[in-house]
């Protein structure tokens, strides 16, 4: 207490002091000292207006010293400002210098940033776009049957410009592994390749179009080529409630480990109705009302294959067919558990939600055609049949392949695709 005492004494001297800056007392000192509680403060009495004074200049300082405050927030925030668009503007100048700027016209850049991509990414980001154009043209062979003559004379016109282009991608990745070349042939030879690209994907995006035109509307495949969360396609139709049912599909696919989730179906509250699904190092499984039974198919060997997996209520017995063949069989999946209507089916991703909730390592990674339910249980040889290709086989009864039926999301493409003549 004491010590509190002597700190508010020393507090009301200097105010005392202050108090009597206005007359002249020529050089001044504050001095701190213990005295008494009730002695006299100032040792002479302040002048009237003192008080009030002191009172006014204290508020002025107080005012000042706000002001002075804004000012330095408001001109950091303005200097925070300049340096960000400064930064923003040397970034922007960085990359241009270094890329160069794409010049008008030259189309979608579909390789992209050759000036600072390694040479070996470049080659295969480049590899996988030739590839890709390959693939389409080998499956345009398939379409314009009766006029095989142009057909033949316009793939060869098109096989030639990639050929040629994958020359001039060889020639670019040497140089670039040579360090050889400035920033002004990287700009030139990128637009170059670049355009040429562009022009082929236009064209063959011409050629698939008249194709798709022409082709029947369960003549397709769907291809996933990544594992994404947003790549997927989804069927227009719901399925209404089954008390048996047949899934069957033809499959494409190499991605390790598992292909993925070729399709699931879900519904309000149960979001895994109806899944296949091979995740992680686990076997194929399919789930029904969450309940799971493990499938014997081994089909992530690159090859198409035709798979089939029936179900019934009644004891919740299921059989498994891989290209034609029953490898598996089982009971007590989900008995007597209805599969329920109003659900929505998506092809490619496994559902956590309804309608999404998608996984990326969860995804399908491959090729799909002919997906078909009925809402019964086919005999093995109906199955056969389908598996064979042959004439008899049946298109399904509640979901049947047609083109009209899917819609794709995400970059999932549609080609053209038939069965037991394009397999493996």
């Amino acid at each position: 207490m004491p010590a509190r005492r002597a700190a508010r004494t020393c507090a009301l001297l200097a105010l005392c002091l202050l108090g009597s800056a206005a007359q002249d007392f020529g050089p001044t000192r504050f001095i701190c000292t213990s005295v008494p509680v009730d002695a006299d403060m100032c040792g002479a009495p302040v002048a009237a207006g003192g008080a009030e004074e002191l009172r006014s200049n204290v508020l002025q300082l107080r005012e000042t010293v706000l002001q002075q405050k804004e000012t330095i927030l408001s001109q950091k925030e303005t200097i925070r400002e300049l340096t960000t668009k400064l930064g923003r503007c040397e970034s922007q100048s960085t990359l241009d210098t270094a890329a160069g700027r794409k010049q008008p016209g030259s189309g979608k850049n579909t390789m992209g940033d050759l000036s600072r991509t390694p040479a070996a990414e470049t080659l295969s980001q480049l590899g996988q776009t030739l590839q890709s154009l390959k693939t389409r043209l080998e499956n345009l062979e398939y379409s314009r049957l009766n006029s095989s003559s142009q057909t033949n004379s316009l793939k060869d016109l098109l096989q030639s410009k990639i050929d040629d282009l994958e020359r001039q991608v060889l020639s670019r990745v040497n140089t670039l592994e040579e360090g050889k070349g400035g920033p002004r042939n990287d700009t030139e030879e990128r637009v170059k390749i670049e355009s040429a690209l562009t022009s082929l994907h236009q064209r063959i995006s011409e050629l698939e179009k008249g194709q798709k035109d022409n082709r029947p509307g369960d003549k397709f495949q769907l291809t996933f080529p990544l594992r994404t969360n947003y790549m997927y396609a989804k069927v227009r139709k719901s399925l209404p409630e089954m008390y048996a049912f047949t899934v069957c599909m033809w499959l494409k696919a190499s991605a390790a480990p598992g292909v993925g989730t070729p399709f699931s179906y879900a519904v309000p509250g149960q979001a895994n109705e109806l899944v296949l699904i091979e995740w992680g190092n686990n076997p194929m499984e399919i789930l029904i009302n969450d309940k799971v039974a493990k499938l014997p198919f081994v089909i992530n060997d690159g090859k198409w294959h035709h798979i089939c997996v029936t179900w019934t209520t009644r004891d919740g017995v299921w059989e498994a067919y891989q290209d034609g063949t029953q490898g598996g069989n089982g009971e007590n999946l989900a008995p007597y558990h209805p599969i329920k209507p109003q659900g929505v089916l998506v092809l490619g991703q496994e559902q956590d939600t309804l309608g999404g909730g998608f996984d990326a390592t969860q995804a399908f990674v491959g090729e799909l055609a002919h997906f078909n339910i009925w809402d019964r249980k086919l005999t093995p040889g109906e199955v056969y049949n389908l598996a064979t290709c042959s004439a008899k086989a049946l298109s399904g009864n509640v979901i049947a392949w047609a083109e009209s039926h899917i819609e794709i999301y995400g970059g999932a493409t549609k080609w053209t695709f038939e069965a037991c003549r394009q397999i493996n």
